[in-house]
Order: C-alpha cells, then structure tokens, then sequence
C-alpha cells in the first residue's frame, strides 16, 4: 500500500516520490519521480531526483513550504 501525504519541505526524505511534471497530462504517473538524494543548503531543502552525477533533476523548497509526496512503508524484510 502506498500512502499520499501532504508534507513540509524538512520532513520530505530519500525514496519518496515527488511530481516533477508541468501540470496534468494523460498520464501523470509518468511525472513522479523518486528522490534520490535531500540536502540543506542555506537554510532551504534541495531535492534530487536522478542520479547527481548524471541527468537528475532539482527541487528547491523552503523549510515550511507544503509537498505533496507519495511514501511507500518500509520493509520488514
């Protein structure tokens, strides 16, 4: 099971999904992408997607700033 969540920009962690799309298109599955990396610079939260040595790409969000993500729960595994 999957989970939506409304967060702030300090709770978003690595392996959530974030929409990185420009608005809505036929298939809006195709426009979240995992977060492969989260880092504070200035006081503001920079969100990779992709790999940081290649093709990635950036979000920039304010500490208290709403994101909708998707989580998926941990494994027990």
């Amino acid at each position: 099971m999957t989970n939506r969540v409304t967060l702030t920009g300090s709770e978003v962690r690595v392996d959530d999904h974030i929409y990185n799309g420009a608005g809505t298109n036929a298939h809006p599955t195709n426009a979240w992408e995992t977060i492969t990396e989260v880092r504070e610079v200035d006081g503001l939260y920079l969100l990779i997607t992709g790999d940081i040595r290649g093709l990635h790409g950036e979000i920039w969000l304010e500490p208290d700033e709403q994101v909708v993500v998707i989580r998926y729960p941990k494994s027990n595994a």
